[in-house]
């Protein structure tokens, strides 16, 4: 479907991989027109590449994680399409380890990009979001809703159950919706390439989450939606 000038405008950190590109695809396609980031330039333009490069994407190179870099992501995007409706805080990773014997040299970086990175978003985007009485989709995990051993990666997604629901109770007000959408196990990049057993989600099927979540009608907030693959206990 072509895109317009009235076309909704959706931010994605994260958007050239994994569940962020899906999105990005499944928006493309609806006729929507959407900015991607990521940290890695080569993987964008081959993420634009694969998808024809279509006039409705801008991928912006830039970390999730530093505020300079994500309020010129949010005016690159206002400036390229005057407008911005919903921000996906999608940009987030693990170090696989745990507290009690992991190396607390990856700890940092994925604090600052799962915790601090989402704020950021936020914070960068709101006003934008004010005048488009827009949505906030925060990707979260099931690991911040259920305790696992020595999971810091866990940890910061826990973080962002509560910064979702802190973040509702503030912008509420301005006309804005927050969306936590929590994935059990899905297969993306998230495993560096060790998938655990069971049965996974794929990247499409969370997309269609976020995606559903968006098409929801005017005045109505959907808070919180957990989606685990069918034989996913925990």
């Amino acid at each position: 479907m072509a895109t317009t000038t009235e076309s909704p405008v959706t931010l994605i950190t994260g958007g050239a991989t994994g569940i962020g590109a899906a999105v990005a695809r499944q928006l493309l396609d609806a006729g929507h027109r959407v900015a991607v980031t990521g940290r890695r330039e080569e993987r964008l333009r081959a993420f634009a590449e694969e998808l024809g490069s279509p006039e409705g994407l801008l991928t912006l190179p830039g970390n999730a994680a530093e505020y300079g870099d994500v309020r010129s992501a949010v005016d690159s995007t206002l400036k390229a399409y005057g407008r911005l409706d919903t921000v996906v805080a999608n940009a987030g990773f693990a170090t696989h380890d745990s507290v009690a014997d992991g190396d607390p040299a990856g700890w940092t970086e994925m604090v600052l990009t799962n915790v601090l990175g989402p704020a950021l978003l936020v914070r960068a985007s709101v006003d934008a979001l004010k005048e488009s009485r827009g949505r906030i989709v925060l990707v979260g995990s099931v690991a911040g809703f259920v305790n696992t051993p020595g999971n810091i990666y866990g940890a910061t997604k826990w973080a962002v159950t509560g910064l979702a629901e802190n973040t509702r109770r503030q912008v509420t007000e301005f006309g804005i919706g927050v969306t936590l959408i929590a994935p059990g196990r899905v297969e993306t990049p998230f495993w560096d390439g060790s998938l655990p057993p069971g049965h996974l989600l794929t990247a499409d099927q969370i997309a269609d989450s976020i995606v559903w979540a968006l098409g929801q009608p005017a005045g109505v907030d959907v808070n919180t939606v957990v989606v685990r693959p069918i034989g996913q206990p925990n």
